[in-house]
C-alpha cells in the first residue's frame, strides 16, 4: 500500500544525466546549421515601387502606389495615415480628411505652394 522511497540520487547518475544533457545540446548545435540550409531561402527585398497613380498638378510630380499606402510629391513621401472610416490625412493638414490619397496629396500640394517637402527619415524601423 505504501511507496517505496526513491533512491537517493547518486554521483552517477547525476553526472550520466548532464553528459547525456550535453550530447543531446551537442548534437542539436551542430545539426542546426544543416537543417536551418535545407529551408528555403525567403527574400526580403521589397517590389519596386510602381505607381499605381502618376500626375503632374501644378508643376509638382504626385506618385501613389498600388496600395494607396505611399504618396510621393516630387519623389519625397508625404506621410499619410488612414482613419478607421477610410479617409486619409496627413502631417500637411492634419484636420482635414480626403476620401483618397490623390485628393490627399493634391491638398498637400496646394498648402506647400512652392516649398519642399523634407526627406523623411527612418520611421518605425522603416527605410524610405
Amino acid at each position: 500500500m505504501y511507496a517505496a522511497p526513491a533512491a537517493p540520487l547518486t554521483r552517477r547518475a547525476v553526472l550520466r544525466t548532464a553528459f547525456t544533457a550535453a550530447v543531446f545540446a551537442g548534437t542539436a548545435a551542430a545539426l542546426a546549421p544543416v537543417l536551418r540550409a535545407r529551408r528555403p531561402r525567403q527574400t526580403l527585398t521589397p517590389a519596386p515601387l510602381t505607381p499605381a497613380v502618376e500626375e503632374t498638378y501644378r508643376g509638382r510630380h504626385i506618385a501613389v502606389d498600388p496600395a494607396w499606402t505611399s504618396v510621393r510629391i516630387d519623389g519625397r513621401a508625404l506621410h499619410v495615415m488612414r482613419r478607421s472610416d477610410g479617409t486619409y490625412l496627413s502631417g500637411i493638414n492634419h484636420f482635414q480628411s480626403y476620401a483618397t490619397p490623390l485628393e490627399l496629396a493634391r491638398a498637400a500640394v496646394d498648402e506647400l505652394g512652392t516649398t519642399q517637402l523634407a526627406f523623411a527619415a527612418a520611421h518605425h524601423g522603416r527605410q524610405e
